[in-house]
């Protein structure tokens, strides 16, 4: 055939065929090893060890992101596995340690592991904190990328393991079951810069059964380690007057340039004042601002911080025990102080003539004018009454008075022993002894009111209603418990010394104390014909009577507020609901009480009595719900509106206006104590006393008592008090003056000027 598309004269090349084959070859070839590779790689990265992730999904918020990190993604229950609450908080922003300082909360965080393996933890191993100062205030907290581990012990699932048991034979205990675990936790912290906002979550991470190995997070554990303080090598001795000596050979100069000690407790010790180490050879001293609260008895523990001369910082957990001779406590201040130091250091006669005094101005003040209806009433009734009547009766009121404030004084005794310092009146920082108190004066005025009768009739149908001796007990137990609310003068120093004392002398003042408060009903039966020359009986008897009601009533509204300071409209829902209930149960008895007169026992009298029962018992029923109610009122207390001028009572606050020189009154104060709120509305929130406060350049600091306060109480202890009111004035220079329990505008601007001058 002839050449069409070449020239015939041009040959083809014979040898560029096999070329291309063979560079294509070579290609192929290439590739194949590199793909073989790639699955060689895959493979042995599948059989091999690596750090993975070992960190839940993040719950993130407006100021921090929190996660659940391990230091293994693999646990076979062979070794404690640690764990780690991770937040990452926003610039500026900080949380806080397990002491936060003088403001704060602790975070706290519970981890559950389920799954193959189970176990709880939520003892967090504590960094050391950072220091950061707020004017007055100290707080110890925790900035930035913040990392809290846990030892969290595993222990193979009793099912899985059981399991494991029938299946497998020599397995070693604590080893994993081949189920995965899951780890669980809940955690609740409080995150603060201008504002503090509390924030939580609830976290989960998964992890696979297997040998543990170090994670991606390993790291960051490495960091908190190095972070955590270790135990000291030092001794450490803490004095009377605050100082804390750590002594050690390698202590110097050259090795210690600043020195900080940090409790791991709050209310201990002053935290924001100055603790002016001085380092010398062989010992660091710090000297600590005690507080009532640290006992000389006590040891003091913490974080003790050494920072040497390039700027590394050295923590160690330091123990400090009491130094040899240590004095108890912090030394009183001011004129109440040395009152209640003289007067304990008195001896036994001077205190019960204290005592006794202080019962007999207790009549005065206005606590017990409730209890003074039912007293009148009785008076009233004394002048037809024959003398042996007369003197049964107040020797039984008498006898309920006194055994009351037995009662109460060996309670607060037991409750100092048993390291509660509880003060005068402790009681009505309970919204349920409120309530119990309210229902019990409702009844009684229910009773003056004619409602029903306390004690069943006698002498048939004809008979008249007649009281035992036992209600002239229950008249003078009443005037006890209504009047603890307030203290009268001579009293607060009388009980100082009661409780400092041995128990059998305390008793005795507190009985002086209760023979005091009885002593004018008692005297006004020992004076023959003082009684009688009362108003003659009659019909205006029952008038008086009823009027006698409309006390006690009042009473009921004030303690209806108290309840509502105390335990907010929860507890006043079911105060309410109980005095309904209440009401109802009187008014069944009085009918019954009423039918027994005409009719005499009869079934539908039965079944009236058997109503009123029921009504009492729901009223009771009502008490666990106030419990409740109690316990969550704790947690969130309510508080009263402040006047203007006046600031909320801290300590940290008080002794920072002192020490900067300025002038200071404190208002110990409390809702259920009527003589405080009678003084604020008199003497204290008053135009001219204001005027007063602010032409001087007065702060006043205004402590709330109505729920319990450990600063409030000791505060009150460190003065000599054991209850409210307290007035303080501390001026710019000069000593402490204590103001009487009873004000008037005159006398505190009195006082201010006089010790201005």
């Amino acid at each position: 055939m002839p050449c069409r598309a070449l020239p015939c004269s041009v040959p083809p090349d014979q040898t560029a065929a096999p070329r291309t084959r063979a560079v294509l070859r070579s290609l192929w070839a290439a590739g194949a090893f590199a793909l073989l590779a790639a699955v060689a790689l895959v493979a042995a990265g599948a059989c091999l060890p690596q750090a993975q992730a070992a960190e839940s999904a993040a719950v993130s918020t407006e100021h921090s992101v929190a996660t659940l990190i391990t230091d293994s993604d693999t646990a076979d229950g062979s070794t404690p596995l640690r764990v780690a609450l991770r937040l990452k908080l926003q610039p500026g922003w900080h949380t806080y340690w397990q002491n936060p300082g003088d403001a704060g909360e602790a975070t706290a965080v519970t981890i559950t592991a389920e799954g193959g393996l189970t176990g709880k933890t939520d003892a967090i191993q504590w960094p050391t904190p950072q220091r950061i100062r707020d004017a007055s205030l100290m707080s110890y907290a925790y900035t930035g990328d913040v990392v809290l581990p846990l030892s969290l012990p595993l222990h193979a699932a009793k099912e899985a393991a059981s399991v494991e048991k029938t299946s497998a034979t020599g397995a070693g205990s604590g080893t994993g079951t081949g189920a995965p675990t899951t780890l669980k936790a809940h955690a609740s912290w409080l995150v603060c810069a201008s504002v503090c906002v509390p924030e939580e979550a609830d976290l989960s991470l998964p992890l696979a059964a297997g040998a543990p190995h170090p994670s991606a997070q390993t790291p960051l554990f490495e960091a908190a380690t190095q972070a955590t303080p270790v135990p000291s090598p030092y001794t450490a001795t803490l004095a009377a007057d605050g100082t804390l000596r750590v002594s050690g050979q390698d202590l110097s100069p050259r090795a210690v340039k600043e020195a900080w000690f940090m409790p791991d407790k709050p209310g201990l010790i002053d935290q924001a004042a100055p603790q002016n180490e001085a380092v010398q050879n062989g010992a660091v001293e710090l000297h600590l601002k005690r507080l009532p609260d640290l006992a000389s008895t006590q040891s003091l523990s913490g974080i003790l911080v050494l920072k040497d001369a390039a700027g590394s910082e050295h923590a160690l957990y330091q123990t400090a025990k009491p130094a040899p001779g240590a004095a108890g406590g912090v030394a009183p201040r001011g004129e109440s102080a040395t009152a209640a130091s003289s007067l304990t250091q008195a001896g036994f006669g001077q205190q019960v003539v204290f005592a006794f005094l202080g019962g007999l101005i207790l009549n005065l003040m206005p606590c017990v004018f409730p209890i003074l209806a039912m007293k009148a009433l009785s008076v009233a009734k004394l002048g037809k009454a024959e003398r042996r009547t007369q003197i049964t009766s107040a020797g039984c009121y008498a006898l309920g008075v006194m055994v009351t404030f037995l009662a109460l004084g060996g309670l607060m005794m037991a409750l100092r022993v048993a390291g509660a310092a509880e003060g005068w009146g402790f009681q009505f920082q309970s919204p349920v002894f409120v309530t119990l108190i309210t229902w019990l004066l409702f009844g009684m005025a229910l009773n003056l009111l004619g409602v029903f009768e306390f004690m069943p009739v006698s002498g048939g149908v004809s008979g008249t209603p007649k009281h035992g001796h036992w209600h002239d007990v229950l008249t003078g137990i009443l005037a006890v418990v209504v009047a603890t609310p307030c203290t009268a003068p001579f009293m607060g120093v009388a009980i100082a010394g009661a409780l400092s004392g041995p128990p059998v002398a305390g008793l005795a003042v507190f009985a002086a104390m209760g023979l005091g408060l009885a002593a004018p009903y008692l005297l006004l039966t020992a004076i023959p014909g003082l009684a009688a020359r009362m108003p003659r009986p009659g019909p205006w008897m029952q008038y008086l009577r009823q009027f006698l009601a409309f006390p006690l009533l009042g009473s009921c509204v004030w303690l209806l507020w108290v309840a509502a300071l105390e335990g907010g409209a929860s507890v006043v829902l079911l105060l309410t609901t109980g005095m309904v209930l209440l009401s109802f149960a009187a008014w069944l008895y009085g009918v019954a009480q009423t039918r027994l007169i005409q009719q005499g026992h009869t079934r539908t009298n039965a079944a009236l009595h058997g109503l009123a029962l029921l009504g009492l018992l729901g009223a009771l029923a009502l008490i666990p719900a106030l419990l409740h109610q109690q316990g969550s009122a704790a947690a969130s207390p309510q508080t009263s509106a402040l006047p203007k001028g006046v600031e909320p009572f801290s300590t940290a606050r008080f002794e920072a206006l002192k020490a900067a020189g300025k002038p200071v009154f404190v208002d110990m104060t409390a809702a259920w104590c009527i003589t405080c709120l009678v003084n604020e509305r008199v003497a204290l929130d008053v135009p001219a006393t204001q005027q007063a406060f602010a032409k001087q350049g007065i702060t006043v600091l205004r402590g709330d008592w109505t729920n319990h306060d450990p600063a409030i109480s000791a505060f009150l202890k460190e003065r000599g008090r054991d209850g409210v009111p307290l007035y303080i004035y501390s001026p710019a220079h000069g000593p402490e003056v204590t103001l009487p329990q009873i004000l008037t505008p005159g006398l505190v601007i009195s006082t201010l000027e006089n010790q201005t001058k």
